[in-house]
């Protein structure tokens, strides 16, 4: 494999903005590379076994497409407030049913990342934040919920966001795994391939 470290291309399987901006501050070239996939999972994994599970089976969906010289990096980031999951809302009722539960208690957000390369070689990992939040208001949940529309976040939120400003008091591990993706572990990994160089 490593005659080959030097040519991999790397393709990001992610439609999110934010996945977008930490890997280009990186200063890492890539390629988006976008198709639907199923996000369920089985109801029996928990936790960081959720994130891993999804990031590894996006990758899957994408495996028969890549070139030798190609690896694909797909992410799922999950919020968990004790052992129960919360994705994406459907809608803005179900994001304030959510904020509403996380406000004034303290979560786990956990993103799952899977490298694959066109040769079969995969990597499957998760990181851990704990995400302390204050007590909120129901005002300050709804004006959050619609101006900010953060139905496309995992647990109705973004750090990034204004109710990250206001709401999160601490955090415990990567600020940047709550954006969604733990860019500490990416770039540990795509140095292995031969990704991640300093110019």
């Amino acid at each position: 494999m490593a005659s080959t470290l030097p040519t991999l291309r790397l393709i990001l399987a992610s439609n999110s903005p934010r996945r977008r901006q930490l890997l280009t501050d990186l200063g890492l070239h890539y390629e988006v590379r976008l198709q639907e996939v199923d996000e369920s999972f089985p109801p029996t994994l928990r936790r960081a076994e959720v994130a891993e599970y999804l990031a590894a089976h996006k990758a899957e969906a994408y495996r028969a497409g890549l070139a030798p010289d190609e690896v694909v990096l797909t992410a799922d980031t999950i919020v968990c407030l004790d052992d129960d999951v919360l994705n994406k809302p459907a809608d803005e009722a179900e994001a304030i049913a959510m904020l509403t539960r996380l406000q004034g208690r303290t979560h786990d957000v956990y993103t799952g990342v899977c490298l694959l390369t066109g040769t079969g070689h995969r990597v499957v990992f998760s990181d851990q934040t704990r995400v302390y939040f204050r007590s909120l208001t129901p005002a300050e949940i709804e004006f959050y919920v619609r101006q900010y529309q953060p139905l496309d976040k995992a647990g109705a939120y973004g750090a990034q966001d204004w109710i990250g400003m206001v709401a999160v008091t601490k955090l415990e591990g990567s600020y940047f795994n709550v954006m969604g993706l733990p860019v500490h572990r990416v770039w540990t990994e795509l140095e292995k391939l031969g990704l991640a160089r300093l110019s």
